[in-house]
């Protein structure tokens, strides 16, 4: 089994999808049985699931899984939102044209077996065959399907998640689950007490670091030197991370923290996520997250999101979208992903359509124009969270994400 991650899906409220397959150095293990493949799941989505609807997309004939997505389950029992994950997940299993599923409801039968059924006969049909239908409660599981009391008892097959070999080979190759979905959103909560109050005075120390680096300046070149200084702060951090360090200076964090708030500086940023290096690049955008005060939280969410997603990590992807939305609900790049994330688009997808030079350039033409969305100026006549309009159909160009400008940096 080639493993691969997953991420939440909820209809009717905000609509989160799984990826695809994870990098290419990601262990491959055979699953041949119930038990294991339930050992796995928690490592595919990053968590334990519970009160949840999970579906695994395999191909064939080989049954690989190329995708893994969770649903809440409606409590109480709800016959439309069934039929909405039903369809859903349809949707998304045959655009990536899923040849067989196996799904797996956690918790008690009342809130699985009405889901669990309206997708057995949606699944009917259709050009996807259900392999299996799982119920998980506690230590134990049962088959919709199954009908042998000689491997299908009425009392359940008692399994250890944990225990099993292939959890504890994904666990080792770097591929945890955490105890839940709350354990997972704490993993990303902001730092508290002391922690925070440092930041608050770095905070204050880099505006006046800002202000001394432009002292004299004004308009176009004071908003150079400091996007100058941004992207040398970004390029310089992302190769400390790469070589396995950290930023160890509250200055230093803060001064990241408020330069990619401008959206010229993040898409700098955005633009050196090479997948290769996703496992740095997710320390450091969550490192930065977790020190960034609520006016900052969007930009580093959505970059966090964006490297979770390139490395299949759905459920991650998910949580720091939810950050950068709470935040600022408006803020394009999150809706941009969440969006990608929903339609069940695979990691693959998520690609670099620009280098940072290019990126420059783009605003550098821009600015020459007049068309520059600077931070802080949304472009009016778009709706909120739609894609950006692109030059020649690719590039970073200028979202149109407002956000706080400590620095001044927009030239108002």
């Amino acid at each position: 089994m080639t493993d691969n991650t997953a991420g939440d899906q909820t209809p009717q409220t905000n609509v989160q999808s799984s990826g695809g397959p994870v990098a290419a150095t990601a262990p491959r293990i055979r699953v041949s049985s119930p038990a294991g493949l339930l050992a796995v799941i928690p490592h595919l989505l990053g968590f334990h699931p519970s009160r949840s609807m999970v579906i695994v997309g395999l191909d064939g004939p080989r049954g690989r899984v190329q995708l893994a997505s969770r649903y809440d389950l409606p409590d109480p029992p709800d016959p439309a939102r069934s039929r909405e994950i039903a369809e859903h997940s349809i949707a998304v299993l045959q655009r990536r044209r899923v040849r067989m599923v196996i799904a797996v409801g956690y918790g008690a039968g009342r809130l699985v077996t009405p889901v669990a059924d309206t997708l057995r006969m949606t699944l009917h049909g259709t050009s996807v065959a259900l392999r299996d239908l799982l119920r998980v409660e506690g230590d134990r599981y049962w088959s919709y399907l199954c009908k042998d009391p000689g491997c299908c008892p009425a009392e359940g097959v008692a399994f250890d998640r944990r225990a099993h070999p292939d959890a504890a080979a994904l666990a080792a190759a770097g591929m945890t689950a955490s105890p839940d979905r709350t354990a997972l959103v704490a993993s990303l909560a902001p730092v508290t007490g002391p922690e925070a109050e440092s930041m608050r005075q770095a905070e204050q120390r880099t505006l006046r670091r800002a202000q001394q680096l432009t002292a004299g300046w004004s308009g176009p070149r004071r908003t150079r030197l400091l996007i100058d200084a941004g992207r040398a702060a970004v390029r310089d951090t992302i190769a400390l991370y790469r070589s396995g360090g950290e930023i160890a200076d509250d200055d230093q964090m803060a001064w990241l923290i408020m330069a990619v708030s401008d959206i010229r500086v993040r898409d700098d940023a955005w633009a050196r996520m090479d997948p290769e290096h996703h496992a740095a690049h997710r320390r450091l955008w969550t490192d930065v997250l977790r020190r960034a005060r609520e006016p900052f939280v969007p930009a580093p969410a959505s970059l966090l999101a964006f490297t979770a997603w390139q490395s299949g990590e759905g459920a991650l992807a998910n949580v720091a979208i939810e950050r950068a939305l709470t935040a600022d609900p408006g803020y394009s790049m999150a809706h941009l992903i969440g969006q990608a994330l929903e339609a069940g688009l695979p990691p693959s997808a998520a690609r670099l359509p620009m280098t940072p030079e290019e990126v420059e350039a783009s605003y550098a033409g821009k600015e020459r124009r007049g068309g520059v969305a600077a931070k802080g100026t949304a472009r009016k006549g778009r709706r909120q969270g739609s894609p950006p309009r692109r030059s020649g159909g690719r590039g970073l160009a200028a979202t149109g994400d407002a956000g706080p400008d400590p620095m001044g940096s927009s030239g108002r």
